[in-house]
């Protein structure tokens, strides 16, 4: 049976939703929770603690970046009612829709491997469980979370924005608890790349800032709450937009949060002799530097991304599944064909913050291939109609991917040098 997208998070037909403002909101704090998740976790925190506050304008320009993406991908699903990877399908030759799918298969495995090493590390050290229990844990979470797609579309936002508000407070709390010098902040904001080891954490943090599963999701999202009316679209379109800008902004206040807070203690050393480049690292560093009180709120918020992100990046994946094939898939096998290659690999007994990195490099590569296609799809009048992009987002939206582009493949030939 062909299908054109998921209806598991669709509304209920008949009603007036374009008289509803409120009706439009949540897709982009689905899509938001991708921009908090455990590798913006290790990212930010190595940032911060090797290069200080030098860096504080890079989370900020990402964060644009995001916004501007995160719009451009919600315009799509809006002017043509169907997500990305369902247009894909509907203008591409089969084999191109099929390469496009597999590489978005690994892509969707390598999501949920970060999200579910996040949420095991998180368990490891507030309870003390194995690595490889918590990642088991993790994922029954994220299928419980999934669950509430059986009430309709709100319970699961309003989940996932309930594990935001978690992340939120959590870190707000530890950079009160920091000594983070505010001249210095400012200062950061002023760019600044001087120094080898600066430039390729800024890589870092631009490089994994647009992840390609949300790319692909969030035009799910906004394709399944349904028909919507021609007359409102631009009018539904900025109330869209007003709702990215909201959901990015607390990420970046995020993010923001995790580099002051490294740099404020970076000159503070792990009792218990943890990498550098680990989570557990920051995890003491954060007990010794500013008490018990903050590390708990450290790995607080590290548990609440990896289990709400891994919903998130589940969810991505089994809706790509059914959107580049066009057919119903049993839901079983959708979730299956993404948990269980992640909890495999996360059992092998290697380390998880490698396997974390690993993930992103992969996320890395995969990235323009969901880029392209979304600028090529959205500069298309006879797709999008009145909602085409003008030729100003059209060149900017392409400046964009090039920067993006470039710097993940320099950060991966990087990382593999």
């Amino acid at each position: 049976m062909v299908v054109e997208s998921s209806v598991s998070l669709a509304a209920p037909a008949g009603r007036r939703r374009s008289a509803r403002g409120w009706f439009w909101v949540g897709p982009a704090f689905v899509a938001s929770m991708a921009y908090i998740d455990p590798g913006n976790f290790g990212t930010n925190f190595v940032a911060g603690n090797s290069t200080g506050y030098q860096l504080v304008w890079v989370v900020i320009f990402a964060n644009l970046i995001a916004m501007f993406v995160q719009s451009l991908t919600a315009k799509l699903g809006l002017a043509t009612g169907h997500s990305l990877a369902a247009n894909c399908r509907r203008s591409y030759r089969r084999p191109t829709v099929l390469a496009l799918w597999v590489q978005a298969e690994l892509m969707a495995v390598a999501t949920d491997v970060a999200e579910i090493v996040g949420g095991a590390i998180a368990l490891h050290l507030l309870f003390g469980l194995p690595i490889g229990v918590g990642g088991l844990v993790t994922a029954a979470a994220a299928v419980g979370i999934l669950a509430m797609q059986t009430r309709g579309r709100r319970p699961f936002e309003l989940v996932v924005v309930a594990f935001i508000a978690v992340v939120v407070v959590s870190l707000v709390f530890v950079a009160w608890s920091a000594p983070i010098d505010a001249g210095a902040a400012a200062g950061g904001v002023m760019p600044d790349l001087g120094g080898h080891d600066a430039f390729l954490l800024a890589l870092g943090i631009l490089g994994a800032t647009v992840m390609p599963h949300v790319v692909y999701l969030h035009s799910s999202l906004v394709a399944d709450l349904g028909e919507t009316p021609i007359s409102g679209r631009r009018r539904i379109l900025r109330l869209q937009r007003a709702e990215i800008i909201v959901a990015l902004g607390v990420a970046g206040l995020a993010n923001l949060a995790m580099l002051l807070v490294a740099a404020a203690t970076r000159g503070n050393r792990s009792a218990s002799g943890a990498t550098g480049d680990s989570l557990d690292h920051v995890y003491d560093v954060l007990q010794q530097a500013l008490g018990h009180p903050a590390a708990t709120a450290f790995a607080l918020a590290l548990l609440a991304s990896g289990l709400a992100s891994a919903s998130v990046g589940t969810l991505a994946g089994q809706q790509l599944m059914q959107d580049f094939l066009g057919r119903s898939i049993p839901l079983g096998v959708r979730r299956a064909a993404t948990l269980v290659p992640a909890l495999i690999i996360l059992n092998l007994g290697m380390n998880p913050t490698a396997v974390l990195v690993l993930s992103q490099v992969v996320l890395a590569v995969a990235l323009p291939f969901a880029l392209v296609p979304l600028l090529l799809l959205t500069r298309d009048r006879s797709l999008m109609g009145g909602l085409r992009n003008r030729r100003l987002t059209t060149a900017t939206a392409w400046c964009v991917a090039g920067l993006v582009i470039s710097l993940n493949v320099t950060a991966v030939a990087t990382a593999l040098g």
